[in-house]
């Protein structure tokens, strides 16, 4: 069988969740399906049994496969450091920091490492499908690009072309890209998928014959606008949250950085429709909220200066409001973080954290990868996973103190036991909910969507005749 490549007009055409969907579909046919992404820029990232470290989004979609997720799934990650840097993953571990300059002169390395990544997953699964970046023809990267091009020639792909009508121009952007297409791309593009239709499907009728008779290609697909509310692949895409509200009994405020990462905790915060979540972008008080919410961060040491210039970090000292830490937030509410060897910052730094919890925080390589069952608080077996470089001598791994709480275990808040004991503590009216259940129902909602309005068996066709 040939493996698929999933290519976009652009960004956030829906290139992620159609992977996904389809994962579960050809999984569901008795196929052995192995998502794939060459290259990935997100600082939403999780820990493989493996202890390596890929992009949430390649997680999300091996779920759908029913398949353990691994580093070969997303062989390259970047995560950004802001101030033109970025953190080099390669094969799930850290590389090096470098600037984007310095990352593009070592793109043949990399390219060998997606091709030999690429290679293994073809001996072990029937079928891969392939995430493209972006849009395929920016004419002026393309010597430089892993996600596109080069995975789509060198392995000879079918391909299919996802184009986002809500962002208009949706003719244009599909005639512009297959006008740049690689020859060889476009010869062996299998059609065109519309995503994020609303309203009527049948004034999409004389579209899809443009499409058809005028740019030579088949719409294989029309699909409606359906949210999916969990793994977000970047900050931008917090946007298409929704949130579920009904009787709400707890607010939280999420304090949004800029260098919130991991923001895949939030999911299950947004999925409650007992909480009301508000993400802060900038000063305002917090006394109108039952809890503060501080995230994940990527560049600790520059939120927590971000936090003292937006007057937050004052803010916060005079709440009395119950405040919870999840990793680089975990490490914000401790006495001062030290990173002498400059490995989260631009040079060696000390910064004084909120001072909460009476433990400082030490800047090491390598980084902590685990994932597993964690004894933490009062519970026995909490499923989650760490990700950070930053090292604590009295409570590495989780505080309670007063009303402060914290831990570096990313997926706490999925655990439906300890989520409903902790948010009951602040409001005895609080329930709780079935968070997998909830997660599952997620994905195979879309997927279910996605097999009702795209032609799957025309795909599966091309790819085992093509």
């Amino acid at each position: 069988m040939k493996p698929l490549a999933i290519l976009g007009t652009g960004s956030d055409a829906g290139k992620t969740s159609l992977v996904m969907a389809l994962c579960r579909i050809f999984a569901d046919q008795g196929i052995k399906v192995a998502p794939f992404k060459a290259q990935n820029v997100s600082n939403n990232s999780a820990v493989t049994k493996e202890g390596r470290e890929i992009s949430r989004a390649q997680c999300l979609q091996a779920e759908a496969a029913r398949v353990e997720p691994s580093y070969l799934f997303n062989p390259v990650l970047l995560k950004s450091h802001g101030n033109g840097s970025v953190q080099v993953i390669v094969n799930g571990l850290v590389h090096k920091k470098q600037t984007i300059v310095a990352y593009y002169d070592e793109i043949d390395h990399l390219k060998l490492q997606v091709q030999q990544a690429f290679s293994r997953l073809q001996q072990d699964y029937d079928l891969v499908i392939a995430e493209g970046a972006g849009s395929p023809v920016e004419l002026n990267l393309l010597d430089k690009d892993l996600s596109n091009t080069f995975v789509a020639n060198t392995f000879n792909t079918k391909n299919i072309l996802v184009a986002d009508i809500e962002r208009g121009g949706v003719f244009a952007s599909i005639y512009g890209t297959m006008a740049l297409m690689d020859p060889v791309m476009r010869s062996n593009l299998s059609g065109v998928v519309i995503n994020k239709f609303r309203g009527d499907r049948r004034f999409f009728d004389e579209g899809e014959k443009i499409i058809r008779d005028r740019f030579g290609v088949p719409v294989l697909g029309v699909l409606p606008f359906q949210p999916l509310n969990i793994d977000m692949e970047d900050s931008q895409s917090l946007r298409n949250y929704q949130q579920r509200l009904d009787d709400v009994k707890i607010r939280v405020a999420v304090i949004a950085y800029p260098g919130l990462s991991n923001y895949n905790d939030l999911d299950v915060l947004m999925a409650d429709p007992e909480l009301y979540v508000e993400l802060i972008h900038a000063y305002r008080s917090l006394n109108t909220f039952d809890i503060v919410l501080l995230p994940g961060s990527k560049t600790v040491i520059r939120d927590l200066q971000w936090l003292k210039q937006q007057g937050l970090f004052n803010e916060l000292q005079q709440s009395n409001k119950p405040v919870f830490g999840l990793c680089g937030g975990y490490q914000m509410l401790c006495q001062s973080v030290h990173d002498p060897d400059a490995l989260e910052h631009d040079s060696a730094s000390i910064e004084t954290g909120l001072g909460f919890i009476d433990d400082i925080v030490l800047y090491q390589s390598p980084k902590i990868l685990q994932s597993g069952y964690y004894q933490l608080f009062s519970y026995t077996a909490i499923k989650g996973y760490e990700i950070h470089s930053g090292r604590m001598d009295k409570y590495p791994l989780f505080c309670q103190n007063g009303r402060f709480t914290g831990t570096h275990v990313h997926g706490v808040f999925d655990d439906d036991a300890f989520r409903s004991d902790y948010f009951k503590a602040i409001n005895p009216q609080y329930h709780g909910f079935y968070y997998a259940h909830y997660r599952e129902a997620q994905i195979q909602g879309f997927t279910d969507m996605v097999e009702e309005n795209l032609d799957t068996a025309a795909i599966l066709q091309a790819l085992q005749t093509g």
